[in-house]
């Protein structure tokens, strides 16, 4: 009985410790990078790139994870739809602000 509770312990913790990196991330500190660095192509839909604010063409990205579209942002992504150059294109942007800027997005998109 006492490793069925572990187990059940450890699997929980591996869920929880999962949305840990969505909760590392800062929307609104995302703002910034996202209009110096990521509008240009997020807002026009330039290379294929999901239109900030359209749902649906998010809601494909958004099911994959904060992990998925941050990892994607930041070593680059080519699609079906088109293609996205690592950090966007910016290589002075940290993981962390590409990260933000992911989830400022997606806090549009949803």
């Amino acid at each position: 009985m006492s490793r069925f509770v572990s187990a059940a312990l450890i699997g929980a913790a591996l869920l929880v410790s999962g949305n840990a990196f969505a909760a590392k991330f800062d929307p609104a500190a995302g703002k910034a990078t996202y209009d110096a660095s990521c509008a240009m192509c997020h807002k026009t839909g330039m290379m294929g790139a999901p239109k900030t604010g359209d749902k649906a063409a998010w809601a494909p990205h958004i099911a994959k994870g904060m992990d998925k579209m941050a990892a994607n942002s930041i070593t680059g992504y080519k699609g079906a739809k088109g293609m996205m150059p690592p950090k966007g294109g910016n290589a002075k942007l940290t993981a962390d602000q590409v990260g933000n800027a992911v989830a400022y997005m997606v806090s549009q998109s949803k």
